[in-house]
């Protein structure tokens, strides 16, 4: 699974970013940055400060 690639997209960044965004900038398919995220969601490692958009948890 993508679960490291897309936390280290999201680690990268400096703002929180969408799925599709994610997906961009990963070169991967966006259902898998779903499923990934999902996983990282339930092991509290992503929070969402705005509405539908993703950061690491601090």
């Amino acid at each position: 699974m993508s679960v490291e690639k897309v936390l280290a997209v999201m680690s990268a960044s400096d703002k929180p970013l969408t799925a599709g965004k994610i997906a961009e900038l990963a070169g991967i398919d966006k259902k898998e940055v779903e499923k990934a995220m999902n996983v990282l969601k339930k092991e509290g490692k992503i929070v969402s400060p705005v509405r539908c958009a993703w950061e690491v948890k601090k």
